[in-house]
């Protein structure tokens, strides 16, 4: 798990792989996450949404993955506002309740990708880590210019 955008010279074995950002405020879950993704991803961690806003400025990442309940901001309007500057990026939320409307939320303006309830499973994270990152290749092929 990296936490700072910059490379160093042993992150040479991630050169091939999609980039992902997590964020959780709550660190060993983030441990957790960021150990289950690693052997298929390059995984960059942050533990609040103005670490990840910043990290996002400096780096581009196909999937990012996002608890909704933090301290200093939530994780639905952070990705609400990564949809608008980053629209291939796509977008999971990480939440231990989903309300209707927060659903409508979700869809309407964040254009999730997926939503998981917590506890999730590791299993499902990779499964939709890899799932997003596919959507993000065909919508950067599909993106003119």
């Amino acid at each position: 798990m990296t936490n700072a955008p910059e490379s160093a010279p042993g992150d040479i074995a991630d050169a091939g792989k999609d980039a992902v950002l997590i964020i959780d405020d709550e660190k060993p879950l983030l441990a957790v996450y960021a150990a289950a993704l690693e052997p298929h991803f390059d995984v960059v961690a942050a533990t609040s949404v103005q670490e990840a806003e910043a990290i996002l400025r400096k780096r581009k990442f196909k999937v990012v993955v996002s608890d909704h309940l933090m301290p200093g901001g939530n994780g639905m309007s952070f990705l609400v506002r990564t949809r608008e500057e980053y629209p291939e990026m796509q977008r999971v939320l990480v939440t231990a309740y989903m309300k209707p409307e927060m659903l409508l939320r979700s869809v309407n303006e964040a254009a999730l990708f997926r939503y998981l309830l917590k506890p999730i499973s590791l299993g499902e994270l990779i499964k939709v880590v890899q799932e997003a990152a596919r959507l993000h290749d065909v919508a950067v092929r599909q993106t003119p210019g």
